[in-house]
Formats: C-alpha cells, sequence, structure tokens
C-alpha cells in the first residue's frame, strides 16, 4: 500500500518529456498533470494498492529461433490476465465503501513510483523496478482507492554499484545510472516507433523483433526470484522457434492467428513486417524479393511509399550496416543468463 500522493518523480517525469525524451508517445504529454496527480483521477483517493506478477520461468527455455522477442510477451497478453483480478479486488473494495479505479499500465499513473513507496521494489539504474522476491521479471497493477490503509515503508535502493544494465544495453538507451532515453530504446524502436527505425541504429538492434529487457536479464537479483506459477505467461512457441521468412510470408489473418492473444498484435503486421526486414533481408538473395514485396498489400504509414523499391532500399541500408556491426560485450555470467533474448 501507497499512500495517494504526487509520486516522487513527478518533477523528473515534467523534465523528461520537456526534453523530448519520451520521442513519438505524445500521449505521454497529454495528460501529464493526471499523472502526476492523483486526485486528478480518482478525486478523494487516499491510497494506492500495487500489484505484482511475475513471470520468469522455472526452468531455462531454449532460444532456437532467428529472432528475439522480449520475454514478457513470449505467453499471453498480461492485461488480459491482470485486469480481471483487479476487478475482482475493486468489487471486495466497494463492499467495505470504497471507491476504486485500477490500471494495468494502461492509465495515468506513473506506477513504479508507487510501487516503491509500498516497498514492492525500488528503481534500478535502468529506470525498471527491481525487487527482492521476483528480480526484475514481473508486472505491475496499480488500484486507487478512496478507502484509507495503513501504508507500507517504502523500498531501499540495493543496486549499489552495480551498472550491469547499463553495459549491456545495445543501443546505450539509459544514458546514465536512472536515465532514459525512450528514442534510443529498443523496446520503442520495435514497438512504438510509427516510422522507420533509423539507419545508424538498425545494427545495433541485433536480432531483436520485438522489445528488448537485456537490461532486466542481466540483474544480479534474478538469481533469487521466485519462479512464475501462471500458465497463462508460459512461452508460445513463436516467441522462441521460427525463421524471420515466416513473419514476411504472412497475411493479415495469418498475423492475427499467430498472435492471438499475444501483446505483438498491438504493433500490427505491417510494422512486424518492416523490422524483420530491417534484420533479415539481404539484397544479394533473390529469393527474399517476393517477400520484400508482400508488405505492400496492406497499406500503413510506417514507410511514406510501399513500392517494392522503398522495400527494397530498406532492407539494403540495414544489410549493409548489419554487416559492419561490432561484436557484443560479453554478458557476466549467472543465473540471469538463463533469460536468453539473442
Amino acid at each position: 500500500f501507497a499512500p495517494a500522493i504526487s509520486p516522487p518523480h513527478a518533477d523528473a517525469f515534467r523534465e523528461w518529456l520537456q526534453q523530448g525524451r519520451a520521442g513519438e508517445m505524445a500521449w505521454l504529454g497529454k495528460n501529464a498533470d493526471r499523472r502526476t496527480d492523483p486526485q486528478l483521477v480518482l478525486p478523494g483517493a487516499k491510497t494506492v494498492i500495487v500489484v505484482a506478477r511475475n513471470y520468469a520461468p522455472s526452468e531455462p527455455v531454449p532460444v532456437e529461433g532467428e529472432y528475439a522477442i522480449a520475454r514478457y510477451a513470449w505467453g499471453e497478453d498480461y492485461h488480459e490476465v491482470l485486469t480481471p483480478r483487479l476487478r475482482e479486488l475493486e468489487v471486495v473494495l466497494e463492499a467495505h465503501g470504497g471507491r476504486q479505479r485500477s490500471y494495468v499500465d494502461t492509465g495515468p499513473m506513473l506506477e513504479r513510483d508507487f510501487a516503491a513507496l509500498s516497498g514492492l521494489g525500488w528503481h534500478g539504474k535502468s529506470t525498471m523496478l527491481i525487487s527482492r522476491e521476483l528480480g526484475a521479471f514481473f508486472f505491475l497493477g496499480t488500484l486507487l482507492t478512496t478507502l484509507e490503509l495503513s501504508p507500507d515503508a517504502p523500498a531501499v535502493d540495493r543496486c549499489g554499484r552495480c551498472t550491469r544494465c547499463i553495459d549491456v544495453c545495445p543501443t546505450r538507451a539509459i544514458t546514465a545510472p536512472y536515465q532514459l532515453d525512450a528514442r534510443l530504446c529498443v523496446s520503442y524502436l520495435t514497438i512504438e516507433l510509427k516510422g522507420s527505425i533509423p539507419k545508424e541504429l538498425r545494427p545495433l538492434i541485433g536480432n531483436r523483433i520485438y522489445g528488448c529487457d537485456d537490461c532486466a536479464a542481466v540483474c544480479p537479483w534474478n538469481r533469487f526470484a521466485q519462479a512464475s506459477t501462471e500458465a497463462r505467461f508460459a512461452a508460445r512457441s513463436f516467441a522462441t522457434k521460427g525463421k524471420l521468412r515466416d513473419f514476411l510470408s504472412l497475411d493479415a489473418d495469418g498475423f492475427r492467428a499467430l498472435f492471438r492473444g499475444s501483446p505483438i498484435l498491438r504493433i500490427k503486421r505491417r510494422a512486424s513486417c518492416a523490422t524483420c526486414v530491417s534484420h533479415w533481408a539481404t539484397p544479394a538473395d533473390r529469393r527474399t524479393y517476393p517477400l520484400w514485396n508482400a508488405p505492400q498489400r496492406t497499406p500503413n504509414r510506417l514507410l511514406p511509399n510501399m513500392r517494392f523499391g522503398h522495400w527494397r532500399g530498406y532492407a539494403k541500408g540495414s544489410h549493409q550496416t548489419l554487416t559492419a556491426c561490432p561484436p557484443r560485450k560479453a554478458r557476466p555470467q549467472g543465473l540471469h543468463h538463463r533469460y536468453r533474448r539473442g
């Protein structure tokens, strides 16, 4: 439990927006006032209840595909798993006279601030939340209530001198401890960005086609994490096996069928195709030409001109930079190494 007060990083959040570090995520700025004042979200709110659900596997999951997908997207959409449970909690609190409003990272809440205030975890140097019991692989849900509940003690920062998350970031999006430039983050580039990925960043992304959680994977606190017991978060076959060619050959119906119930559906087929092209297509391989041309059947604003030549040029630029990509820095050894994503 945390008090429904202005979150500790409210001023830092506004400054982050002013610096343009949110990139194209304009929706973050549209409701900045609500994100920094719970009373504007639920008048009379007294308490923020923060819940967490981990998704770390109990056993190592071999990754055999040509691509990497962020671990949180391996199973079912976490919104569909957590939201009904928060609704059940709302009903219980209503019976005690409370008014509630709940979110699973979809509302105007700085949920990590309230999670830290509630003692659930602390802000890591990657800006992600870290827990002594759950490590770095868990989802958050928040519930505002007008009931006044005794707050828990805030969490203590236990990162010490560790900089593994900063060192492993492929695009150097963690510009300093506790500072993130979303415009450089692979998760932003492969999920939130509506335009094409900047050419200078494509070689740094490697084989990641949806998100990145390298900063979470190398966290030493994962060695103490409890394994998830949620079967719906178990890895589906597309997450760890397959070829990029398979994604490019999907039509719209095939894309929806393959990713039904997955958070990957939110980026749509066209964005997925463009990301795959930037990672895989080789101009010298004429067998790939029909696949480069295939995405033009579905209009989208991802690339301004969807003619075959433009897709080929997009792939050509990516291939040329990928071949010049320097070897990645070796990761520290330990239990966290088993959460491989590429």
